[in-house]
């Protein structure tokens, strides 16, 4: 199986311009994010797919292999799916941008052992919410999944909703997907639908069309860099554990 991994990286931020070159101690946050995809053994080509000439010299300048992509992109999967026009694979993860923590552990959770002979195949990563402020959050998306890890629903509220009991384990989103080539065809050409816009989330591409996708529990450390005072938090944290 040929694994591409794609992390889109895109300068106009209306809350953070310019975010993925927002240094961390010392680097620019998508150095870290792509220096954890290149540890995953899995990945044939790592690779940062942006629209903007100065992310692409930042990251060429620490090694990163670049493919330049569309300014008129929505979304991170619409920008992985350019990626999957020009460039061949059986299956690509995008990692998004702002998850400096992401190790390759993690990472390699959304890739299966085989791909369905259909050709579609959608996964994604949550972890354990530890925090409960972070579970009222609309900027943290909850996950409730089945038995066999496929996705019920998605929401910026929290669900399930308590009502007959409190021992329930919340579960947030990880900014990783797995995606084959069949799958973001049909995201490209599939409209919104009405939850989509709602929820201002395009998972709903598939699941309001009752298409399949999956999300797995990598129990992993998760702060998605939304702002600039999230880099306080992410630099401490690298500060415990050492990392440089």
């Amino acid at each position: 199986m040929k694994i591409v991994c794609v992390i889109p990286a895109r300068a106009e931020s209306t809350r953070f311009f310019e975010k993925p070159l927002a240094l961390i101690s010392g680097k620019p946050m998508i150095q870290w994010v792509w220096q954890h995809c290149m540890e995953v053994e899995e990945f044939d080509r790592v690779l940062v797919a942006t629209d903007s000439d100065k992310i692409r010299t930042a990251a060429e300048s620490f090694g990163a292999e670049v493919i330049m992509t569309s300014a008129d992109h929505d979304t991170a999967t619409e920008r992985l799916y350019e990626v999957s026009t020009k460039v061949e694979a059986d299956l690509y993860v995008m990692v998004n941008g702002d998850e400096p923590l992401l190790t390759s552990e993690a990472i390699v959770q959304c890739i299966p052992a085989e791909l369905p002979a259909d050709g579609f195949y959608v996964s994604n990563l949550m972890t354990d919410f530890t925090n409960p402020v972070e579970v009222v959050d609309a900027t943290n998306l909850k996950i409730v999944t089945a038995a066999d890890d496929r996705c019920l629903f998605i929401s910026r509220s929290p669900i399930p909703y308590p009502k007959g009991a409190m021992d329930y384990v919340f579960h947030k989103f990880v900014g990783v997907g797995a995606f084959t080539r069949g799958s973001l065809d049909y995201y490209h050409n599939t409209p919104r639908g009405p939850i989509e816009k709602i929820e201002e989330n395009d998972s709903f591409r598939f699941l309001e069309n009752h298409m399949p996708i999956y999300y797995y529990n990598c129990h992993c450390k998760s702060l998605s860099v939304d702002n600039r005072k999230d880099i306080a938090g992410v630099e401490a944290y690298l500060k415990q554990l050492g990392e440089k």
